[in-house]
C-alpha cells in the first residue's frame, strides 16, 4: 500500500481518511486499467497459447487490490460516508440537503408544491 500511497495530496479538501483512501484508490485504478483490460483480452483470448494464456492469469491475480474496480466504494466528500450517496454530486444524503439549501450546489432548488 505505500507503494501507492501519495507524496503530496491533490484532492484538495478532504477532511476523512476514508476519502483520502478512496481517492488514491480511484486514482490507481485509472492508472493501471489499461494494463488490467489488456490481460483480461490475453485470458479470453481461446486462439493463444494456454501458456500464454496462464501467465496473464498470473500476472493479474498477482497485481494490486487497489487496482480493481471492486476496490472503489462511492463516499460523501464531506463526511466520509459509505451510503446514502448521491452519484452526481459524491454527497451524502444530508450533506446533500444541507448545501443544496445554503446554495452551493448549482441547479439544484428545493421543490415546492
Amino acid at each position: 500500500m505505500s507503494m501507492f500511497r501519495s507524496k503530496k495530496l491533490d484532492i484538495g479538501s478532504f477532511l476523512n481518511i476514508k476519502v483520502i483512501r478512496d481517492h488514491t484508490k480511484r486514482k490507481v485504478f485509472a492508472q493501471y486499467e489499461p494494463e488490467r483490460q489488456a490481460l483480461r483480452y490475453i485470458i479470453q483470448n481461446t486462439t493463444l497459447p494456454a501458456k500464454t494464456r496462464a501467465e496473464a492469469q498470473l500476472q493479474l491475480t498477482q497485481m494490486h487490490c487497489y487496482t480493481r474496480p471492486t476496490q472503489i466504494r462511492g463516499r460523501c466528500l464531506l463526511g466520509g460516508k459509505g451510503r446514502g450517496i448521491f452519484r452526481d454530486f459524491r454527497l451524502s444524503r444530508y450533506n446533500f440537503r444541507m448545501q443544496a439549501l445554503e446554495g452551493n450546489l448549482p441547479g439544484v432548488q428545493k421543490a415546492s408544491w
